[in-house]
């Protein structure tokens, strides 16, 4: 039994890793004045952000047709067996429920959706661990008893510098962002039963910096190997030196640098930060 791992474009996994670990990617699109990119394919997250940072217009997003999926399904077929198909959270996007759809239409694969309940990099760790188990001959059912199993430990905490992106996509309640640009705060947000909520109303940058990592030290200080990411919105060198100060405190962690992409970043706008992070199972 051959299985093949895929996930979607917001996992935001780098390249050379989607390469090492045999990870295939399907593209959600970003709608920009008109005309529609397909981000990790003809849309980097600098160039997006360079692209809206002066337009009064939001850019929208839209998950991969049905039949890209059917697509890809069946290009797989050639080479696998089965294929888990592993989505940023359906509290936030349709594209879980469309993988269903189309793994529905096919007979050529077994598809098995996997509804991560999150996004970004942490999304990815799902996806780079299920391709580890891929390559050590697990079924796709044994895999996602495996993922189940390491979405007990899931934590992740971003913070945005401006409300009104989440508010305008509708993906946080109205009057939780204008609260928030009334008083300046910068809030923590997290996932919450699929969907963003608030955590915390912070003050500073500095401070909602520094609250993420005590969340974070709750439990990378039991000494337990856990997998992390620090995420950013077009901020790379903040991102490093923050990367570099937890690897410095925390050398049994494994960390990564990833990014919020065209897709996420539309809802988060620039300068939002995060880290996410969950258990390395053994």
């Amino acid at each position: 039994m051959k299985t093949a791992i895929l996930t979607d474009s917001t996992a935001y996994i780098p390249e050379e890793l989607r390469e090492k670990y045999h990870i295939h990617m399907i593209p959600l699109s970003v709608v920009i004045s008109g005309e529609t990119y397909q981000e990790e394919v003809n849309l980097s997250a600098e160039d997006f952000y360079t692209e809206v940072r002066n337009r009064k217009e939001l850019p929208t997003t839209s998950q991969p047709p049905v039949g890209l999926f059917l697509e890809l399904f069946e290009k797989l077929a050639k080479d696998y067996d089965e294929v888990i198909s592993i989505h940023l959270s359906s509290g936030i996007s349709g594209t879980y429920n469309g993988a269903i759809t189309a793994g529905g239409m096919t007979s050529q694969i077994d598809v098995y959706a996997y509804d991560s309940e999150i996004s970004c990099m942490v999304q990815g760790f799902y996806a780079i661990q299920a391709a580890e188990l891929a390559m050590e001959g697990k079924t796709a059912k044994e895999i996602i008893e495996r993922l189940d199993e390491t979405k007990k430990s899931v934590r992740a905490y971003f913070m945005v510098d401006d409300l009104s992106h989440l508010q305008r996509g509708g993906r946080l309640n109205g009057a939780q962002a204008f609260i928030g640009s009334l008083l300046q705060v910068k809030p923590l947000l997290h996932f919450v039963d699929k969907q963003i909520v608030p955590f915390e109303k912070i003050r500073t940058r500095k401070r909602a910096l520094g609250r993420i990592h005590e969340l974070f030290a709750e439990d990378a200080s039991k000494g337990i190997p856990l997998r992390a990411a620090v995420i950013h919105a077009n901020r790379p060198d903040e991102a490093k030196e923050m990367k570099a100060a937890l690897e410095a405190e925390y050398p049994h962690v494994d960390f990564y640098l990833s990014y919020f992409g065209p897709v996420i970043g539309t809802h988060l706008g620039e300068s939002a930060i995060g880290l996410g992070w969950c258990k390395k199972e053994k």
